[in-house]
């Protein structure tokens, strides 16, 4: 299959829409350089600019995938286009806020303001509905590689888990009074929002962040295939992974990590503890994680006997 028919049966309004976010994140990235404008302790476009290139990937990894389903293309079709229009409102209301100045989450200064950030959690519950059709049509869909399948199907899975978390940042803090405060909603936990933060990320090094889970479930949707690729690539120098069966262990396993590494990382970030500060249970948790990853990994490359072929001789004793 050429190149061109490859791209061509791509989900084409999700590639428009990455399309869009590319243009959107080099706009972004010139903002921040030249706009001194800082908002919540953050530059105003660094949102916009994260939002961008995350949802590229999103995005790209969905088209993808709704390729893999010849036998529900109509379906998924509508799936992956709701996907693209909510996005697409939700961008639309981030950068309109970012030129403004204003905050686009969580803000209910004014009704205006209000009635923008309750029209973007509107596009937010329709992205994540639209996501899980798409996750129940991966389980529908039978898949040559049961490596792939399952590297597809629990990404999709893990990054609904990962997108939910943003109903749980919605909730207002304990400092916060819906119909009073100005902010209704938090990714901090333990502590205001726009305190001290990593570099790039921005994620909080003074309390915990469930932007933190958000974005390791999220993208769990690219690393669990990305992981099956690399194994693909290896499989021509290592015997082992050339085994079919072997590569589905080693993506069972590193599903299960990832899956293991997002919760210890939301149970860390809803008891308040930054990221950077972990304390000794989450280090003993981290701990237990990594020793049975990695125990996992060496049960998952033995390979099986094989049963051996009959020969001549032992096939006469049958007979």
């Amino acid at each position: 299959m050429s190149f061109s028919h490859r791209l061509s049966s791509l989900h084409r309004p999700l590639l428009l829409f990455s399309a869009a976010m590319a243009l959107l994140a080099c706009v972004a990235a010139v903002g921040l350089v030249v706009d001194e404008r800082v908002l919540a302790g953050a530059p105003v476009w660094a949102k916009p600019f994260k939002f961008a290139t995350s949802f590229i990937a999103y995005c790209l990894s969905l088209a993808w995938m709704l390729s893999l389903l010849p036998g529900l293309r109509r379906t998924g079709w509508w799936a992956g286009t709701v996907v693209a229009v909510a996005c697409a409102v939700e961008m639309a209301i981030i950068t309109f806020q970012a030129a403004r100045g204003e905050r686009s989450h969580f803000n209910q200064g004014t009704p205006f303001d209000s009635a923008l950030y309750d029209a973007m959690a509107g596009t937010v519950v329709v992205l994540w509905a639209a996501t899980l059709v798409i996750a129940v049509l991966l389980f529908r869909a039978r898949l040559a590689d049961r490596a792939s399948a399952w590297a597809i199907r629990l990404g999709a899975v893990l990054a609904l888990a990962g997108a939910g978390l943003g109903f749980r940042m919605s909730r207002p803090a304990p400092e916060q009074v819906p119909g009073v405060s100005e902010v209704v909603g938090a990714h901090s936990v333990g502590v205001p929002d726009g305190g001290p933060g990593m570099p790039l990320t921005g994620w909080s090094t003074t309390g915990g962040d469930l932007r933190i889970p958000h974005f390791v479930g999220m993208h769990a949707l690219q690393l669990l295939p990305l992981f099956l690729l690399v194994l693909l690539a290896l499989a021509p120098r290592f015997v082992l992974l050339r085994d079919a069966r072997v590569r589905l262990r080693l993506v069972l396993v590193a599903s299960a990590a990832h899956a293991a590494v997002f919760a210890l990382v939301t149970w860390q970030a809803l008891r308040g503890q930054p990221l950077v500060h972990p304390d000794g249970m989450t280090l003993t948790a981290a701990g237990v994680i990594a020793l049975l990853t990695a125990a996992g990994g060496w049960m998952a490359l033995r390979t099986p006997a094989r049963c051996p072929r009959p020969t001549p001789a032992r096939l006469e004793r049958v007979t």
